[in-house]
């Protein structure tokens, strides 16, 4: 069993790592700012080894590890205790960001260098990978809470971090506030659990300790109906963070940040707190079926809808980021079908072929002289070859082709959606096969525009290309502390998910280990491979290849125009190349029209002339009252005598009157 304290390592390690850079290199020694990248990484690969530790130690104990809750604050009769969650969903989670954040951090001492926020880059990553530990470490829906905010800072100043270029400020400044109305309802849940806290009291449960919630939850303390609206609070909060419909427009704005910003975002930190929220809240949501198949729908909406978006972009970036959102709907599509276990191997295996792609992009346009654009790129496939290999294993593992990671991860889930039987899995089930085939396209669309053909000039012929110190005028292999990282990645997303979801002796029918051991604690049944469900969704990511190759791959001529393609299918075209006019329904209409000025202007109306004008009416009274009583103020003592005498005999009647 591994002490307390080691873990507790794993969060104050990044932790100091920040403290060092923020407070004595950047401000006193930044001429040495080189070394904040390598305290980063060692301080980085010190968490790994220890997440590792502990994961073996949740395998070895098959179970969680409890450890006493630590008394922080007493507000009444309630305990606000801060503590340390360790179980099957805490190791993974912790190996997955620490792995790859270490692998980001390498990778950004190439990327980064010459850039002058060098130091501050590396402090606010360290910040940032030390709030996602916190956040899954944590014991507390307080705990939770906290580090939930500092992750939405972080990204906040990461996306943000050339904060000169306006359209980052923008960027960063739009997470920012759309992220903050889904954590509206996550406050709202949390502030529900602090007011009823008498509830699970009298059972002896804390209403602030998320297991005692989730205990509460499944033992019928907390009724469906409450269950519910704990469910949809948390749930909205994971909704803004994961880019769920309709949150999701913050995500492919923060591309304005650096690449392995974006990488860390992607794969392990910033859109995974929301799976992970769910996930942890899992038996809370499971005493709602209004709640699940909200979940469920939500994702399977999500996964089709960023797919069809994905399909006709030209910046590498954005063709992953949409492919981001569409893999968390897959995982909320997971959830909300019970599936808990595919939803975090989904989860796993997700941040490896993720980060690698992110980082292969960054790759790309480094050597592309800073562009992102794909119809300036080409022919990089001779040039870089490490890059293309790895960006390959990427695109296959995203497009789920056996034995690849994803192929095992997302078949898990699909199998499971089908087996269910009810409506609503049948319904997310389609949803999640169509876009199994989109995924596959947009991903061998990008990966035919940037590698094959002939070169098209790079930055120097995208009129949008801004000047960038990252890359060079023409193309060529990035150096190897860039290729170094996307190596390992590609190893682990060819590996990792046969590694962890191993074969019988004859080869055929997988072991679900890792999801039996993720999800051994809710005692759900693993449901068995499912063959016809594994074929159908291997052919349509076939049909999704070829049919990139042959509107994209043939050196000559398209087989299939993209250009005849677009005329043909025209008004989904330009749906989908608008991105479902979402930015300008926002922007122009609820903020423009709605807020600004129907919200603000009635505000600003009713500030004017009825809280200002009752006080003017107010003032006008007592300015006339006045005015009449001082005319009776003339200093006669005559008069005061004959007004006193008037009174009383008033006073005298009055009393006769009521007598």
């Amino acid at each position: 069993m591994i002490p307390e304290i080691v873990l507790w390592l794993i969060f104050f390690i990044p932790l100091g790592s920040f403290l060092i850079i923020a407070g004595v290199i950047r401000p006193f020694f930044n001429r040495y700012a080189f070394a904040a990248g390598y305290l980063t990484i060692a301080a980085m690969a010190s968490a790994l080894v220890i997440s590792i530790i502990a994961l073996a130690s949740v395998i070895n104990e098959h179970a969680g590890i409890e450890y006493a809750a630590h008394r922080w604050l007493d507000i009444g009769p309630m305990n606000i205790t801060i503590g340390i969650t360790l179980d099957a969903l805490t190791g993974i989670m912790l190996v997955v960001v620490t792995a790859v954040s270490l692998m980001v951090q390498i990778y950004s001492t190439a990327y980064m260098k010459g850039d002058k926020g060098y130091a501050r880059y590396y402090a606010y990553m360290s910040l940032f990978t030390m709030s996602m530990i916190g956040l899954v470490l944590a014991s507390s829906v307080i705990q939770i809470f906290v580090f939930w905010e500092l992750v939405g800072l972080c990204s906040y100043l990461l996306i943000g971090f050339w904060y000169h270029k306006p359209s980052a400020a923008a960027a960063a400044k739009k997470a920012f506030i759309v992220t903050r109305i889904g954590d509206f309802g996550l406050l709202l849940g949390i502030l529900y659990l602090f007011f009823n806290q008498d509830t699970l009291a009298a059972s002896g449960l804390n209403s602030l300790i998320v297991a005692d919630v989730n205990t509460a939850a499944a033992a019928g303390i907390i009724t469906s109906g409450v269950a519910t609206w704990l469910a949809v609070g948390i749930f909205a909060g994971a909704v803004g963070k994961s880019a769920q419909i309709p949150l999701h427009t913050w995500l492919p704005d923060a591309m304005e940040g650096p690449t392995p910003v974006s990488a860390l975002i992607h794969a392990a930190t910033m859109v995974a707190a929301g799976v992970f929220l769910v996930a942890r809240f899992f038996p809370l949501f499971e005493a709602s079926k209004e709640a699940m198949a909200a979940v469920a729908i939500i994702g399977g909406v999500t996964a089709l809808f960023a797919a069809t978006i994905g399909l006709v972009q030209n910046d590498i970036k954005r063709v992953l980021a949409y492919s981001t959102i569409s893999q968390l709907g897959y995982m909320m599509l997971a959830l909300g079908v019970g599936a808990y276990g595919a939803a975090i191997f989904h989860l796993f295996t997700h941040a490896f072929f993720k980060g690698l792609l992110f980082l292969g992009s960054g790759s790309v346009s480094h050597a592309s002289g800073g562009t992102f654009d794909m119809r300036y790129m080409g022919g990089l496939r001779k040039i870089m070859p490490w890059t293309y290999v790895t960006f390959l294993i990427g695109s296959l593992a995203l497009a789920g082709i056996f034995p690849l990671s994803g192929f095992w991860s997302k078949d898990e889930i699909l199998a499971h959606a089908w087996g269910n039987g009810d409506t609503v899995s049948r319904t997310v089930f389609w949803l999640g096969l169509i876009a199994a085939f989109m995924t596959a396209f947009y991903m061998f669309r990008a990966l035919f525009m940037t590698f094959e053909g002939e070169f098209r000039g790079g930055a120097a012929k995208d009129p949008n290309a801004e000047a960038h110190d990252e890359g060079e005028t023409h193309p060529h292999e990035s150096p190897w502390a860039m290729v170094g990282p996307l190596v390992v990645l590609a190893l682990a997303a060819g590996a990792i998910g046969f590694i962890v979801n191993p074969t019988t002796s004859l080869g055929i029918v997988p072991i679900h280990w890792f999801t039996e051991f993720v999800s051994g604690h809710l005692h759900h049944e693993t449901p068995e491979f499912n063959i016809p469900v594994a074929l159908i969704s291997s052919v349509l990511a076939l049909a999704g290849i070829v049919l990139a190759y042959g509107m994209y791959g043939v050196k000559r001529s398209a087989i299939v125009s993209p250009a005849d393609m677009g005329r043909w299918f025209r008004p989904l075209y330009q749906l989908f190349l608008n991105k479902y006019w979402f930015d300008e329904f926002y922007e122009k209409l609820l903020v423009k029209r709605v807020f600004y000025r129907g919200l603000a202007q009635g505000l600003d109306w009713s500030d004017k002339y009825l809280v200002d004008g009752l006080v003017r009416v107010i003032d006008r009274v007592g300015k006339g009252t006045g005015r009449v009583v001082s005319h009776l103020q003339n200093g006669q003592l005559q008069g005061y005598g004959l007004g006193i005498s008037v009174g009383i005999v008033l006073i005298f009647g009055i009393y006769l009157a009521i007598r």
